[in-house]
């Protein structure tokens, strides 16, 4: 399958984005869908000694891009850095849309493909590490492996979606069929959840974090999960089980621990409270051939918002890998960093850090 083709004219609006004069952002149309009109929105960061490499980052569910201290880690290490905020997320959320809604995560390639051209034709650069974080990154490795694109030097995975966690009857052949049924007849239905404000408010920094970002963006209490998006995702899911073929090396990175399950407030603050890291780790073999899976200690979910000293590591393990499998003098440091001077010990195939 071929990217998706450049439109004729499909830029709404480009100028300086919400988080400062160092982001240029533009938006850009994509064919409507059942809700209407349909956009997706791209944020850039330049470096200031570009090597020619660029990343490309895809955030996970009820989430957008606001990570400034991941772009400014790739750009200053001479990348530079492109966020994709997907449609009916962030800076992409229209008032008649219903937020994150689809009913086939490759609805989300159109976006992902004219990215993709912006970076690599208009913008010229010939080497691309994708990123993504949870749901975000069991997307960008179904895009990977249908796409297949030229320039593809590695794709970084945070935390990423491989698996239902919960009871395992979740995850047993009725649940399935149950779901494909009810995802048919009644996507828009909304499917009963309790969801703590605990891991939102573990973050933000008016609730006792460290991040500052639109809570109508990315809401303490998540949002609500609807049984068609619901059945794409584990269809998704179904199509990683049976193996992928990511044309490029890959990075997998999970917390060491999982804590779903009445989680302290330390658990909260040094553990995977969203997912099951065991899955993450069981299923990241099947992205492609060459895949390093890493587990952190004392990571959360999205482990580039971990406390300080586990962000150095995760860091510290995103540097190693870049210079061991990127192509030479692209991924090595070149500026003094807080995560530097962390511990570079050897990392197996999938090994814990303590």
């Amino acid at each position: 399958m071929t990217l998706v083709p450049r439109p004729a004219a499909d830029r709404l609006d480009a100028g300086t984005d919400v988080l400062g004069p160092d982001y240029r952002v533009e938006t850009f149309s994509l064919p409507p869908d059942d809700e209407g009109a349909v956009v997706a929105t791209l944020v850039t960061r330049e470096p200031e000694a570009p090597h020619g490499g660029a990343v490309l980052h895809v955030h996970g569910f009820a989430d957008y891009f606001f990570h400034d201290e991941y772009a400014r880690w790739w750009t200053d290490r001479g990348w530079t850095f492109y966020a994709i905020d997907l449609r009916k997320y962030g800076r992409s959320l229209r008032d008649h849309q219903t937020p994150h809604f689809v009913t086939d995560l490759e609805e989300y390639f159109a976006e992902i493909d004219l990215a993709w051209w912006r970076i690599t034709e208009r913008d010229r650069h010939r080497s691309v590490v994708v990123t993504g974080h949870s749901t975000g990154g069991l997307t960008v490795s179904l895009w990977a492996h249908e796409r297949r694109p030229a320039g593809l030097t590695g794709m970084v995975l945070n935390s990423p979606w491989f698996d239902m966690q919960g009871a395992a009857w979740l995850r047993s052949p009725a649940a399935r069929i149950a779901l494909e049924r009810l995802g048919t007849r009644r996507p828009m239905q909304e499917i009963p959840r309790k969801v703590s404000e605990v891991y939102g408010r573990s973050l933000h920094r008016e609730h006792g974090g460290e991040w500052d970002y639109d809570l109508d963006w990315k809401p303490l209490e998540s949002r609500p999960v609807y049984i068609g998006w619901l059945r794409a995702v584990r269809r998704g899911h179904a199509r990683l089980h049976a193996g992928l073929d990511v044309p490029a090396p890959v990075l997998v990175l999970s917390s060491a621990r999982s804590a779903i399950a009445a989680p302290s407030e330390e658990d909260v603050r040094t553990s995977d409270i969203v997912l099951d890291v065991e899955q993450i780790r069981r299923w990241a073999s099947s992205v492609g051939r060459h895949v390093t899976s890493v587990a952190v200690e004392g990571a959360v979910h999205d482990m580039v918002l971990s406390r300080p000293d586990v962000r150095r590591e995760v860091y510290a393990v995103i540097e190693r890998w870049c210079g061991a499998w990127l192509a030479p003098g692209i991924g090595s440091g070149q500026q003094q960093h807080e995560g530097d001077d962390a511990d570079h010990g050897d990392h197996a195939t999938q090994q814990r850090r303590g």
